[in-house]
């Protein structure tokens, strides 16, 4: 209630409740939808009249404030508590007034009260000078008891039956009319159907024979959706979470159903990664969705983190090829002023003579500013501007220059580390760093990919290796060859390594 001078109302309308609950200059209004257990009114002090000396804070319960555990009052400035007060022992009253705000020199104070009204809200409206024609007008009707809600309401599932014995089925929304027999924890009924087990095996699951073969027949049905599922849309959706819905229905466990689905589950994560490959590059958003796949389809053991750890490698060296370089230390180097160090590993310098390749052992360096070879008595060194490319060839990295003299080949430990390095230097030296949603030439449309996947069945088209896939050029890209279907194939990762470049 807002109040002027005289601790009285000036109107009805100074009166904001469930039926009104908006005061006139927007000063104060009452959330007709609070969270559950609370109340809570939004008081704007700037918009309050200049006659409204106080505004009085009250409320009321159908029974007695003596039963509410837990009240208290809480003054939020914006969605910060300033200030609150704990009613610890609330009188045996149907209204109560809480607390008011007051004006005082120049400003707003609140203060907390917690007296109670013996006589219910309509008695504390009436002294405050609010005219009660019907005093079941301020008196908030009891609302009908809400239907309970199980455990996680979102989520389908069997649950017992609030209105009887046994179990009812909840759609998720409400419950529905399918109910079962509740079932007997003891180990001699079956923990599905609730019957006799005529048989028992020690250690083995409670199911009756008549259970086990149900399953195992609906099981394999349910495996073809999964399928095509997973084909469509993958472990994620409506369609995904209708498959497990469908098993809880039937009263299936869901580890019944993960140990199902393990040959498809591993079959689609190989897929994933292989199609991630396909484009020499791993993106976050395929990192993403592996491990997405991973949790929803309740993978793990050593093929896994095989794949885990060949994903995250992948994207190291898709984001090092992209420019985010590493910053080392230059100790004992002599750099030229605002030069970075990236790179700075042994090596063996590989030059081709007349007389057959020469070795020099020595260090790779590579900068923001040029790359360099320094050996025990020579050293060479290449600014990016002479650089035309860096690529890996027979597990060595060439650098191919502006010059036919001018390039290099260096034989290291980790070639495809070496190489990402010095490739995302050089487009960050000639600010060729590609933009987001640009592809190279070595990019596969996912069509074209599932059309590949599709016809050699998911295998290595040479060994019929299932694990290590990759998609291989038959004719390669540096011999003129296109990426289309029938210019691609599956190898496994030693298959590919066999065939290098060859046709």
């Amino acid at each position: 209630m807002l109040l002027s001078d005289g601790g009285r109302v000036r109107s009805d309308r100074d009166f904001v409740f469930f039926n009104a609950p908006r005061h006139v200059s927007q000063a104060v209004t009452l959330d007709p939808e609070p969270d559950p257990g609370t109340a809570r009114l939004s008081v704007s002090l700037p918009r309050t009249e200049s006659e409204v000396e106080r505004i009085v804070v009250t409320g009321s319960v159908p029974d007695s404030f003596a039963a509410v555990q837990g009240l208290i009052l809480t003054v939020f400035d914006h969605n910060r508590p300033v200030a609150w007060f704990e009613i610890a022992e609330a009188e045996p009253v149907r209204a109560m007034m809480f607390g008011e705000f007051y004006r005082r020199e120049s400003g707003w104070r609140f203060r907390a009260v917690g007296q109670g009204w013996a006589s219910g809200l309509a008695g504390i409206v009436t002294e405050f000078g609010v005219r009660v024609d019907d005093p079941g007008e301020v008196e908030r009707p009891v609302p009908p008891p809400a239907p309970m809600l199980p455990p996680n309401p979102e989520r389908p599932d069997w649950h017992p039956d609030p209105e009887g014995p046994g179990l009812r089925w909840w759609d998720g929304q409400a419950w529905t009319a399918t109910t079962r027999p509740a079932v007997s924890g003891d180990a001699r009924h079956c923990s599905r159907c609730g019957r006799s087990r005529r048989w028992r095996l020690f250690g083995g699951p409670a199911l009756c024979r008549d259970c086990t073969e149900e399953i195992e027949a609906y099981l394999s049905g349910w495996r073809g959706r999964a399928e095509r599922v997973l084909r469509t849309g993958g472990p994620r959706g409506d369609d995904w979470e209708g498959l497990w819905t469908a098993l809880r229905y039937q009263r299936i466990d869901a580890a019944a159903g993960a140990g199902a689905l393990k040959p498809l589950a591993h079959d689609h994560v190989e897929r994933l990664v292989a199609f991630a490959f396909a484009d020499g590059s791993i993106e976050q958003s395929e990192m993403d969705e592996f491990d997405a796949a991973i949790t929803a389809l309740a993978l793990d053991g050593p093929l896994i983190e095989d794949l885990r750890r060949r994903m995250g490698r992948g994207r190291m060296l898709t984001r090092l090829r992209g420019g985010e370089l590493p910053i080392l230390g230059a100790t004992g180097l002599h750099l030229d002023p605002a030069e970075q160090l990236h790179l700075n590993v042994p090596a063996i310098h590989i030059r081709q003579l007349a007389r057959g390749p020469k070795l020099t052992e020595g260090r790779l360096i590579c900068s923001n500013k040029k790359l360099r070879f320094t050996g025990p008595d020579t050293g060479t060194e290449m600014p990016w501007a002479r650089v035309v490319s860096v690529t890996t060839t027979s597990g060595r990295v060439a650098v191919s220059a502006t010059s036919a003299r001018g390039g290099a080949v260096f034989e290291v430990a980790d070639p495809d580390h070496v190489a990402a390095t010095m490739e995302g230097a050089l487009r960050v030296a000639k600010r060729l760093a590609l933009s987001p949603g640009r592809r190279d030439t070595r990019s596969i449309s996912q069509e074209i990919k599932a059309q590949v996947w599709q016809r050699d069945g998911g295998k290595c088209v040479e060994c019929g290796d299932s694990h290590y896939l990759e998609f291989d050029h038959i004719i390669p890209l540096s011999r003129g060859g296109a990426t289309s279907a029938a210019n691609l194939q599956i190898l496994c990762r030693a298959c590919n390594r066999a065939k290098g470049a060859n046709i």
